[in-house]
């Protein structure tokens, strides 16, 4: 019977390894160097955070999420989970590790569907942390539905020329290229009728009309771009995947990339259950500590089954895509960790929150800010209520409607079977009587 909840000592090794150096090396980046993580590197940040990533590289911990044959380790989506629940508790622990989300999913897609010479062009340079990339696919008035997608890429020659605008497409004032999603074909279904492009950045008509920000940060000095594409020309090797394919790329970079937040989110809150506790432990109010406080007490005790649920769920999630090796098989669980996971992160972190009093809804701790995460989290790859639906139907598929009118599970039906099963006993019964 194969069942372990143990780390192979090798690769614990690593993690040990992973979790002192993200704490001492990595984290004080947060601090040095806030919302700079997707600016290409350059001076004093070059010198601090090369070095960081040589010693990633070194420990065999680089970009692995990808297999060997593209630059990454082949340690699989278990094993990627374990270490993500380290790297989530710094914004910049993905950057050194080469494994930052949107690049994760972008190379991924790359890696699968792209040409050699997109694979030369782009991938390589993602896998070297030496190129950003952006993932242009929300529209500002479609929001989660592609079906009412408008923007265009019309053939022309050997080129296609696309128009039309984008929403939160993240990172897009730093990144090298675009991955852009189009109508190419108004005659057929939406699903068989979109295609993906790369777009290098410097193509013109590429016309960012502001970047959006999150809460509290200043207009137009976000990260998520609104973009009018006008008269956008590319070549058409820069067609991804082929035409009429952009729903298939499309998944292969999603379902990587929900579980991706998912495995990061649990170290993010751990970080606020940690928090927590150090804060029980250190304040007394009205004669006693926090942590003797039984209101305080249900906060920690139901933080940490709701981690240790979580948590769980994910490392089952990550082992059955190891086992499949094809996120369609496990879209279920997916989806459902999709929608668990702003709801664990949210709950812990609010409750931290409370904890911290007055000082845990300032800019000098990282609460409410992960707060704000997990509100993002409920949006980004698509809106909880979408994930919700895709669980419900997918549970569905194993079942069916009940053959009459009355349920399988009702009494009177089954009991009348259950008498007639062992009727030979319950008449030997009554004989003896």
């Amino acid at each position: 019977m194969a069942w372990d909840f143990e780390t192979d000592p090798e690769y614990q090794a690593k993690l040990d390894w992973a979790d002192k150096f993200v704490r001492e090396e990595v984290e004080p980046l947060d601090l040095v160097w806030p919302h700079e993580q997707f600016v290409p590197l350059d001076g004093a940040r070059r010198k601090a955070i090369d070095p960081l990533k040589e010693q990633v590289r070194r420990q065999g911990l680089w970009a692995t999420h990808l297999g060997p044959d593209m630059g990454g380790q082949g340690y699989g989506a278990l094993k990627l989970a374990l270490l993500n629940e380290i790297l989530g508790r710094s914004s910049w622990a993905p950057i050194v590790f080469g494994c930052q989300a949107p690049d994760t999913g972008n190379a991924e897609i790359i890696a699968h569907y792209g040409t050699e010479e997109q694979k030369r062009r782009y991938l390589q340079p993602l896998l070297d942390g030496e190129m950003f990339s952006t993932y242009s696919m929300t529209e500002p008035q479609a929001g989660a539905d592609p079906a009412q997608f408008t923007t265009r890429a019309v053939k022309d020659g050997d080129h296609w020329v696309i128009d039309g605008m984008k929403y939160f497409s993240s990172n897009a004032r730093t990144a090298s290229f675009l991955i852009v999603m189009a109508v190419t074909n108004s005659d057929v279904s939406v699903y068989k009728g979109m295609s993906m492009f790369l777009v290098p950045s410097d193509t013109p008509g590429i016309n960012i009309v502001r970047n959006v920000g999150l809460y509290g940060e200043p207009l137009n000095d976000g990260t998520h771009a609104l973009i009018h594409y006008e008269g956008v020309r590319v070549h058409e090797d820069a067609l991804l995947g082929g035409e009429g394919q952009a729903f298939a790329v499309a998944q292969t970079r999603l379902g990587g990339g929900r579980i991706h937040h998912a495995m990061r989110t649990i170290g993010l809150a751990q970080k606020a259950i940690d928090m927590m506790c150090e804060r029980a432990l250190s304040r007394e109010t009205a004669g006693s500590r926090l942590a003797d406080k039984q209101f305080v007490q249900g906060y920690i005790a139901d933080s940490y089954a709701q981690l240790a649920q979580f948590r769980l769920f994910v490392l089952h999630t990550a082992w059955k895509i190891d086992k499949y090796n094809d996120y369609k098989k496990v879209r279920k669980d997916i989806a459902a960790a999709k929608v668990i996971m702003p709801t664990v992160l949210h709950d812990i972190a609010w409750r931290a929150m409370q904890i911290h009093g007055a000082l845990g809804v300032t800019n000098e701790l990282p609460l409410f800010q992960m707060i704000h995460g997990a509100a993002v989290m409920g949006l980004a790859d698509g809106p909880t209520e979408v994930h919700k639906t895709t669980v419900a139907k997918q549970v569905l598929r194993d079942y069916s409607p009940s053959e009459d009118l009355w349920p399988t599970e009702w009494i009177p039906r089954k009991q009348e079977a259950a008498k007639a099963k062992y009727a030979e006993y319950l008449e030997l019964e009554v004989g003896n009587l």
